[in-house]
């Protein structure tokens, strides 16, 4: 399939106009359009979307309906995803992390992320206090042997947690910085340690105070440290999120923190143990007003960060090649021999059509 766009982006550059050129799932050809008669003219084309931290979607969760979870968001552009899993009992997670693997095995998904239970009270979120615990090398090893873990966030600053950073790093698994009341000094030694991130930046944290800048100050003055940001309007202001994205254009990454609710409609719904009331689109642990995800997709993620002032190119590469690169996928861009995974957009930057292996999704 032979593919003209007006405006093609891959991560090492901009051709207008461009052409990519697909045999099976692989990508043959990629570059400046020369001529030929396309199969599809488009507007713009960028690499398939990569989201490294979503919970579900479809009005089902990874842990419940996989399947279900992972279509919700390939058919708004989402063509890579790791599944995020939270907060439960070591036996809970150890059975969702065996029931997933078969689907990473599959090429379903990418791998799996473990966002708990290794948090802070006091940051708790979304996730049952009475669940959490430190993080103990011996548990968190379990659950790495279960299946494919990609990720895990902690707090780094309980018991155990600059040695769990260095010993997931030691086995290439991401330590990502999240739910946690670390202080700069702490946050800057689990950098060091092996840390490499922090999940959602700004939410979930301890905040900045001019005497104590604590884990927000510490992941931005680490120019190695990739930045998560939820790009719904409701998690982060959006002259936040252009501000961080404009000025760290290589480090930052856009994710969804999608809970079930993602395409589909206001309800009431469970997260791992908790009932979540989604109002308008906006998802809360039922009887509170504490954020319980998102309801956001990563198509949505990428239009609004374009309509709140982030740079386009900086937006795109920020959905497609550097999550991919986080994590160490082999996603994200358009280059010979690659995947031929991509999206079209029109021109608000929304999702019109996907590719995925070559075909186009339903």
């Amino acid at each position: 399939m032979l593919i003209r766009a007006d405006r093609l982006i891959t991560a090492d550059g901009v051709y207008e106009p461009g052409l990519l050129r697909t045999e099976g799932d692989r990508v043959v050809e990629v570059g400046p359009w020369t001529s030929g008669v396309p199969d599809l003219e488009v507007g713009t084309l960028t690499p398939g979307l990569v989201d490294v931290h979503s919970h579900g979607g479809g009005a089902a969760s990874f842990s419940t309906d996989p399947q279900t979870a992972i279509m919700a968001h390939r058919r708004t552009g989402t063509t890579t995803q790791i599944a995020s899993l939270v907060t439960e009992s070591y036996d809970d997670l150890e059975a969702q992390v065996r029931m997933l693997a078969p689907y990473v095995a599959a090429g379903e998904l990418a791998g799996i992320h473990l966002e708990g239970p290794w948090l802070a009270e006091e940051f708790h979120g979304a996730h049952p206090v009475p669940l959490l615990r430190d993080p103990e090398w011996s548990a968190i090893e379990r659950l790495l042997d279960a299946g494919p873990v990609k990720m895990v966030t902690l707090a780094v600053e309980r018991p155990g947690g600059l040695e769990a950073c260095r010993r997931l790093a030691d086995r290439g698994v991401i330590a990502a910085i999240g739910h946690t009341n670390a202080d700069y000094e702490t946050t800057i030694a689990a950098l060091i340690a092996g840390a490499s991130g922090g999940t959602h930046l700004f939410n979930a944290m301890r905040p900045i105070h001019h005497r104590r800048p604590g884990p927000i100050v510490a992941l931005l003055a680490d120019p190695t440290a990739t930045l998560e940001l939820i790009v719904d309007g409701t998690h982060l202001h959006p002259s936040l999120v252009t501000y961080i994205a404009n000025t760290n254009p290589d480090r930052v990454i856009f994710v969804t923190d999608a809970m079930a609710a993602a395409g589909a409609a206001d309800g009431d719904y469970i997260l791992g143990t908790l009932a979540v009331e989604v109002r308008d689109g906006v998802a809360r642990i039922a009887g509170t007003e504490t954020i319980a995800g998102s309801t956001l997709t990563l198509s949505k993620a990428l239009s609004n960060a374009v309509s709140y002032g982030v740079d386009p190119l900086v937006a795109v590469r920020a959905a497609t090649i550097q999550p991919a690169r986080w994590l160490g996928l082999d996603a994200g861009d358009l280059v010979v021999g690659g995947r031929a995974d991509a999206v079209v957009l029109d021109e608000t930057w929304t999702v019109t059509r996907v590719l995925r292996k070559g075909e186009w999704v339903s």
